[in-house]
């Protein structure tokens, strides 16, 4: 038996009796606290709903990266001087290719390059949830895991949580699916997925005193594998290797075995010998990408609830954190009642999320199936190699701050013509 939930409501903000919440949100990592933060400083009244009941709870399996297009959503989160009291590291990078190094630099006169942090999930998951907890309108409920959702005529109204004290119905005009790429909220609406397979699988690990060239992160673009090495906060270095899965056989058989001699194989390859590994190597050996729908009725999707990307790129924590800013944006005013359509509202919460990472996904999905570099990637990526203003241009990219078409646009392209030309002279 339920127990139906009705918070109460401050002055103005509707039928208590039929609503116990504006927003309920399903997950308090970092799309759910960041969306629920966001909503409540535009007078929403949310229910934060995380199935774990420790606050310091984080998520181990990630590239602890959070990429440059972020950054003003950190900010008006207000968690930068946050992040650079905990150390957090700016993720400057550099990326190798058979073409040599691409190593992006300011210009000599303009500014430095955009950044946002390298920071462990361990720091940054209960900092921004203890943001939300704080914020005045959000309720966070640790130990409450959504196990269904209430739906009248077709549009869902709430949700069924099993909580310490019991299951209960919690109601709301909205729900919020941020509890990642297995959403038990998107299962229960029906939300279809698509899936593109991943040619590769990945493992990772902690290091402690790894240096590194520059002590910036480092990328081996290998064709077809990948590795990455990413500084973090208090000397940790996340180092990950996604090889192509014709070699699965040989770690499945010495797993430990494997990841080191694949490391040390790397052109200018990180000293692990003589660091300390202070994690275990923990890793997928599937990872597809997906994508659903962000919207139906009475129900949004942010985060990998929405979409998933390939992990080799590092922009998991960075969509999250967009996605949840662009829910707020979208529906803040028609979610309170006070002004506009709710379905509206969600509608240009869709189509922002369609247009601003539908063309990277596409390349991430095409890149996963371990294809070589195409005619456009080796053109840009050797020019970028070569290039000053080349490799800036490639960092705007890589921190998804330009898409794909402005990645390769014709000014672009005709510029890395003309200095793999001059190269070749």
């Amino acid at each position: 038996m339920t127990k139906p939930e009705n918070a109460p409501y401050g002055t103005g903000y509707g039928d208590a009796a039929t609503y116990g919440y504006d927003v309920i949100i399903s997950g308090a990592s970092l799309a759910g606290s960041a969306a629920a933060t966001l909503l409540a400083r535009r007078g929403v009244r949310v229910g934060l709903l995380e199935r774990r009941s420790d606050p310091e709870a984080y998520k181990v399996l990630c590239t602890h990266s959070i990429t440059a297009n972020a950054y003003p959503v950190l900010d008006e989160l207000g968690l930068v001087p946050a992040l650079e009291e905990a150390g957090a590291v700016h993720n400057d990078a550099r990326w190798y290719t058979r073409w040599g190094w691409i190593e992006p630099r300011p210009a000599s006169s303009g500014p430095e390059l955009p950044y946002a942090y390298n920071v462990r999930r361990s720091v940054l998951d209960p900092l921004i949830r203890a943001r939300a907890a704080e914020t005045p309108g959000v309720d966070l409920l640790l130990g409450h895991r959504v196990t269904g959702l209430l739906r009248e005529a077709g549009r869902t109204v709430g949700v069924i949580a099993s909580t310490p004290r019991g299951e209960r119905e919690i109601r709301a005009r909205l729900v919020v699916g941020a509890d990642g790429k297995d959403s038990a909220v998107a299962k229960s609406a029906g939300v279809p997925v698509r899936q593109f397979e991943n040619a590769r699988f990945g493992y990772l690990a902690s290091f402690r005193n790894l240096p590194l060239p520059g002590g910036i992160g480092q990328t081996w673009f290998l064709e077809p594998d990948m590795a990455y090495a990413f500084p973090n906060d208090d000397g940790v270095t996340v180092l990950a290797v996604l090889p192509d899965k014709k070699r699965l056989p040989a770690f499945r058989e010495d797993l430990e075995g494997s990841f080191l001699a694949f490391v040390r194989a790397l052109p200018e390859a990180p000293p692990i010998d003589s660091a300390e590994r202070i994690t275990k190597i923990i890793g997928l050996v599937d990872y597809p990408l997906h994508t659903r729908r962000p919207t139906a009725p009475g129900l949004a999707l942010v985060g990998d609830a929405a979409l998933t990307g390939d992990p080799l790129w590092g922009v998991g924590c960075g969509w999250a954190l967009q996605s949840a800013q662009w829910l707020a944006e979208a529906v803040a005013p028609a979610v309170t009642g006070r002004a506009g359509d709710l379905d509206g509202a969600l509608a240009a919460y869709a189509r922002t999320h369609r247009r601003r990472l539908r063309g990277h996904q596409y390349l991430a999905a095409d890149f996963a199936t371990a294809r070589p570099f195409n005619p456009l990637e080796r053109l840009m990526f050797s020019a970028a190699a070569r290039d000053d203003a080349l490799a800036r241009h490639m960092h705007l990219f890589a921190s998804r701050l330009i898409g794909p078409r402005q990645f390769l646009n014709p000014a672009a392209m005709a510029r890395a013509a003309a200095v793999n030309l001059r190269h070749r002279r």
